[in-house]
């Protein structure tokens, strides 16, 4: 018998034979192996009734109105056990074509470098570059208007082409772009990318476990078969492997077993770095050098930590409670155990390699000079191993740099469990730069003596990117705390005649601006307040902690979420100030205070927020480093308190904003939300610049399209380029991380996309973000677009009540899967509580998607109707020129790709009441009707005949899902209904005796996790 999904599906129609064969040949593999664990395990009768389920669709893998009937009356007959392993039969199937799919994406890259190929040049930008440029000035398009705009490099270079620094030098090259530019940008490239905890990854890890496991044992099986020569039996073998570990997988729960803690969240996240970031990274650096010196030999290179990582997982206490100032501070002593771990690994390593004699090789004396200060300190050391290391100097300096690493590991142990260390004065590492010192001396040792070592220049380029800190935690609060807290301590203090909260923003700033300019202690030592006020005083406390004791790198960047004022920021600065992390006197800080503008009237906002704070004597001096930094003839006060931080000075006259794509997308929609954004940065940049600020803008992007997902290449190129200027900081979270990070090669591509996108678009600005005409053109689509969305979203009296009932918001609330609350504290179940990650998480299982394009489709066909040939031509020639507006139709096009409106509809009809039905039918055709509208007006934008015509991976990967998740959209609609009836029944014991609603809202979670496998995103 045949692969039951692959050979009956019309899906695999999509895959002709001349072409992807791996592919091919890889999804019949494991469609063979699963369905040979279903009849195994369920028996021939489970396969029989999926393969019915899975012809209930059309040929495009869409739900239709005369199959619903039929799916319906055939998945209401199946009792709970039936209904429960179809799901995960179906989830299992989604999580195996992952699989496969990253497999052949990492394929695809490592092609990616087999052959350079050749760059159109009649394709290429129209740059100018003047003689008599400003030094500061970046080359920009030369012709702006649209007669004589050439085509875009990126739709006429090769597809392998795209993101990689082999293709990106040569253009640059060819283009003629002055080597100086390149020389001073790539000095000072710096990509942040920062892991978040926030809750959209489903998967256990647990499962992927699990997975990892089905990948190696595929990579055998590639090997294996690739191979020749070979045994038949070994690939038979494997294959049988295979099918064991799917068999394990299946006995494995899908769920979470408890709700995970944060510390529990911490060492998921440092998993990416435990299996491939910490050692694939220096290949990064590697890349880039050697691209960079194929075509400019001359040049040098970037830092080896030009990529550096953050993280919020420990740290961002933004809504979740459960992270308090202890869960930071052992967060920071486990990132430094597997840090230290790590290094203890390699010194051991390299002791086994370096086993060069004196016999035979030169020693230089600055290596036998700190030989003998060792022996000094560390004599147990030499007593031990002298005579065994004699004549082998490198593996006596290791063995006295292994001691040292694990002294300082012991100390670090001692630490995360708050007990006093009892080998403080044993010789240890205080910091990463003192180990990287030692490591440094022992290479120019062997480069000296016309030897090298790989494993020790890839240990030195580890401890450069990652220290002893391995991230640096972002601290991240909600505006409010900081207020209240104010509020509260000083109306303990009675300094105010009034209380803080009720003064104006001008007397705020007015109070606040002057008590920062004084020395005098304003919080005591112990603390008289509520637990609230108490918690973020700690805050600061522990973040001073961790700088004293781990260096200014561990924490340095305190964001404020809802930032709206200049007191927002103010207020920081003064909790700073009161934990000895800015000195008044001198107005040098050792944080960096980062305000956050999340909602549309937020970031209209930002531009008058920032210029008053630049406006600001003090906080223009805390910039520049302390006031001496901009009058050199300002003498700092001659006695300074033991706890000040003006030995460390953060990087001068740089400011960092944060701008956030999810609550602006849930506020405004999703075509308001891009364009308040890309304005924000271009304003924001300007007035930078006009008080010779340099700016960093930090992404809050999600893994969906509605949170400001998508492909980051295509973002990052859409963006203002001088707001740019080889600076971009980037939130990572989810399943985005899975995704991008689970796999060496996904992991190294993803990231030098970034940092090529970040490159091209400082160095290759179009100049189309400053046509006027263009960006009146959008503010009035924008407009437009954001007055149909809060119509149907804020206005609609019946959308709330519609929400509730036809999507899972509910029961995803129930879902074990972060330490944060779905909702923010206020406990309303309304919008404004709802946190944008379930809000969008909810619509993207009943396939409506809405956050991501609602809304789009009336704002463009109100421009079209006004001139509808001469406006529809603008708006294709806008998609083809302006990369702004072809991030934002392509995002939209990804999205509406996999709608399915008629399973939507399958979800209202189910699951309102009967007495709402009527209401909710309303809305539901005003959802359809922008829908058909939108998907018509994309297609006549693109010129694609079919959605994704311009993405054939894409839209083979978008296929090849939808079909399989109709049937588990009808499942979980059936097990959401009896889940409900069962809550609103007054006799459930009688009406449900067959089944428990704990087994209900079980069946319910597991095909909440199938279809967020199988859409491959969650929120």
């Amino acid at each position: 018998m045949g692969s039951l999904l692959y050979s009956s599906s019309p899906t695999a129609n999509i895959y002709p034979m001349s072409e992807n064969f791996y592919l091919r040949h890889r999804l019949q593999v494991v469609e063979e192996l699963w369905e040979s664990v279903l009849r195994q395990e369920c028996g021939q009768k489970m396969v029989d009734l999926l393969r019915q389920l899975r012809d209930l669709c059309s040929p495009e893998g869409q739900a239709t109105n005369d199959q619903a009937a039929s799916a319906v009356e055939l998945i209401e007959q199946l009792n709970i056990n039936e209904a429960i392993r179809a799901a995960r039969a179906f989830a299992l199937y989604f999580q195996l074509i992952n699989i496969i799919e990253q497999e052949y994406e990492q394929k695809q890259q490592l092609t990616r470098y087999s052959d350079s190929g050749t760059i159109d040049q009649q394709n290429l930008p129209n740059i100018i570059y003047s003689t008599n440029q400003r030094e500061d000035e970046l080359p920009v398009t030369k012709a702006l208007e649209a007669d004589v705009v050439t085509q875009s490099w990126t739709d006429t270079t090769p597809v392998k082409q795209k993101g990689t620094f082999a293709a990106l030098f040569p253009l640059l090259f060819k283009l003629n772009v002055p080597p100086q530019q390149i020389q001073r940008l790539i000095s000072q490239l710096d990509i942040r990318l920062v892991f978040t905890a926030h809750p959209t990854e489903i998967v256990r890890h647990t499962i992927r476990d699990k997975q990892r496991q089905v990948v190696d044992l595929l990579q055998q099986l590639d090997s294996l078969e690739n191979r020749s020569g070979g045994y038949p039996w070994e690939a038979a073998e494997v294959r049988e492997r295979l099918l064991e570990e799917i068999r394990l997988w299946w006995r494995t729960d899908e769920l979470h077993q408890f709700k995970p803690t944060v510390l529990d969240e911490v060492d998921y996240a440092l998993h990416y770095f435990q299996e491939v970031l910490f050692d694939g990274i220096p290949q990064l650096y590697k890349r880039i050098k050697y691209s960079l010196a194929q075509t400019f030999p001359w040049l040098e290179p970037p830092s080896t930590n030009f990529c550096s990582f953050g993280s919020w997982v420990g740290s961002d206490r933004d809504g979740n409670p459960s992270v308090t100032p202890e869960v930071t501070w052992k967060t920071a002593c486990y990132q430094r155990k597997m840090v230290l771990e790590r290094y203890i690994k390699s010194v051991k390593q390299l002791i086994e390699l370096l086993s060069v004699s004196m016999h035979w090789s030169d020693v230089l004396p600055d290596l036998l000079e700190s030989l003998e200060l060792d022996q000094s300190t560390l004599s147990d050391v030499y007593d031990a191993l002298a005579l065994r290391y004699r004549q082998e100097p490198y593996r006596l300096k290791l063995a006295y740099v292994l001691r040292r690493l694990e002294n300082t590991s012991d100390r670090n142990l001692a630490l995360y469990k708050r007990e006093t260390p009892t080998n403080e004065d044993a010789p240890m590492y205080r910091s990463g730069a003192e180990f990287l010192a030692e490591l440094r001396l022992i290479q120019h040792n062997l480069t000296e003596t016309g030897l090298s070592c790989r494993e020790l220049e890839n240990l030195i380029c580890q401890v450069e990117i990652f220290d002893f800190n391995l991230t640096q935690l972002d601290i991240r609060q909600e505006s409010s705390r900081h207020s209240d807290a104010l509020n509260e301590i000083l109306e303990y203090l009675q300094i105010l005649p009034q209380a803080y909260n009720e003064l104006s923003e001008d007397q705020r700033v007015a109070w606040l601006t002057g008590e920062l300019q004084t020395r005098r202690p304003l919080i005591p030592a112990e603390l008289p307040f509520s637990e609230k006020t108490n918690d973020v005083v700690e805050t600061f406390r522990i973040v001073r902690s961790l700088q004293q004791e781990f260096g200014l790198n561990i924490c340095q960047t305190y964001i404020i979420s809802m930032c709206r004022e200049v007191s927002d920021v103010l207020e920081v600065l003064l909790l700073a100030k009161e934990a000895g992390l800015f000195d008044p006197a001198i107005a040098v800080g050792s944080i960096r205070v980062v305000p956050l503008f999340e909602t549309v009237e937020d970031l209209q906002r930002s531009r008058s927020v920032m210029r008053q704070l630049f406006e600001l004597p003090l906080y223009r001096a805390f910039l520049a480093g302390g006031y001496e930094a901009i009058n050199p003839e300002h003498t700092a006060p001659s006695s300074q308190p033991p706890n000040s931080p003006s030995s460390l000075i953060l990087n001068p006259n740089l400011q960092e904003v944060m701008l956030g794509y999810s609550d602006s997308n849930k506020d405004s929609g999703f075509l308001s939300s891009n364009w308040e954004i890309h304005k924000a940065q271009k304003s924001l940049q300007k007035i930078a610049e006009e008080y010779g600020l340099q700016l960093r803008i930090f992404h809050g992007r999600g893994g969906s399209v509605g949170r400001g997902g998508g492909p980051a290449y295509e973002a990052i190129l859409a963006q203002p380029g001088h707001s740019i200027n080889g600076r971009i900081k980037i939130t990572e979270q989810g399943e985005v991380l899975a995704s991008k990070y689970s796999l060496l090669d996904l992991a190294l591509y993803h990231i030098e996309t970034i940092t090529s996108a970040v490159i091209q678009a400082s160095l290759l600005r179009t100049g189309f973000d400053d046509i006027e005409p263009w960006n009146e053109i959008m503010e009035e689509l924008a407009h437009a677009s954001r007055q149909h969305y809060r119509a149907l979203i804020y206005e609609q009296p019946d959308f709330i009540d519609f929400f509730h009932q036809v999507t899972p918001i509910e029961e995803i609330s129930q879902l074990q899967i972060s330490s944060r609350p779905a909702r923010r504290p206020s406990g309303k179940k309304d919008l404004s509580s709802l946190r944008a990650i379930p809000w969008v998480f909810s619509w993207t299982q009943t396939r409506f998607l809405l956050p991501s394009w609602y809304g789009v489709g009336t704002a463009l066909q109100e421009f079209v109707n006004e001139q509808p040939e001469e406006h529809l031509k603008l708006l294709r020639y806008f998609y083809v020129k302006w990369p702004f507006l072809k991030m934002v139709i392509s995002k939209a096009e990804m999205t509406l790709a996999k709608v399915d409106m008629e399973m939507a509809r399958h979800y209202v009809q189910e699951l309102s009441n009967p007495e709402d039905k009527p209401r909710f039918e309303k809305v539901f055709e005003q959802i359809a009707s922008e829908f058909y509208l939108t998907r018509d007006l994309v297609l006549k934008i693109t010129g694609h005949q079919r959605l994704l015509d311009g993405d054939p991976i894409l839209q083979r990967s978008v296929q090849l899902r939808n079909g399989t998740i109709v049937p588990l959209g009808f499942i979980q609609v059936s097990l959401l209904k009896r889940l409900r009836q069962y809550k609103n029944s007054s006799t459930p014991a009688i009406i449900h005796s067959r089944y428990s609603k704990g087994e209900l809202l079980r069946g319910a979670l597991l095909t909440i996790n199938g279809i967020a496998a199988g859409m491959r995103n969650t929120g």
